[in-house]
């Protein structure tokens, strides 16, 4: 199943790619939501290779998830690949400069199931896909508002 949406953001490309890769930032607010994050790699710079272990909870049960930072190509694209007991995703996050300040997000993800009851699980997202399709516009265009009020933060400064 693959969601996409686009998103513009009122921030240079180049600050906005730092936003995303600052990936400190992105752990504890996960951490903040609840979820356990932790770093299994032994790289001390932003590559691929980078590898998160993550448990969380969702629909009442402790989920474990496994996130890989597959590529990265400053300033345009950030790819990651993520794995759990149940379910296999692929996601990427391009960017696109529009013009000195504003880029353009287009956030790309795509699930697999790896069980029959996964399976299902999709099948029940493909039945409300308009539904789904919109919270996953909500969420990126969350996260862009995100990255907007953190530039704005950091230029004040």
């Amino acid at each position: 199943m693959r969601f996409s949406t686009k998103q513009d953001i009122e921030a240079p490309i180049a600050d906005v790619f730092r936003i995303l890769s600052d990936f400190e930032t992105w752990e504890r607010a996960a951490m903040r939501r609840g979820a356990e994050v932790s770093r299994t790699d032994k790289l001390r710079h932003v590559a691929a290779g980078m590898r998160w272990a993550a448990r969380f909870s969702y629909r009442s049960k402790p989920r474990n998830m496994e996130l890989e930072l597959m590529q990265i190509e400053a300033p345009t694209l950030l790819r990651f690949a993520g794995t759990s007991q149940a379910i296999e995703g692929l996601a990427s996050v391009e960017l696109m400069e529009l013009g000195g300040k504003r880029t353009r997000m287009h956030v790309v993800l795509e699930v697999s199931a790896r069980s029959l009851t996964a399976r299902l699980f999709l099948q029940s997202l493909r039945l409300a896909r308009a539904r789904i399709d919109r919270k996953f516009d909500q969420r990126a265009a969350q996260l862009a508002g995100d990255i907007e009020a953190r530039y704005r933060a950091v230029k004040k400064y």
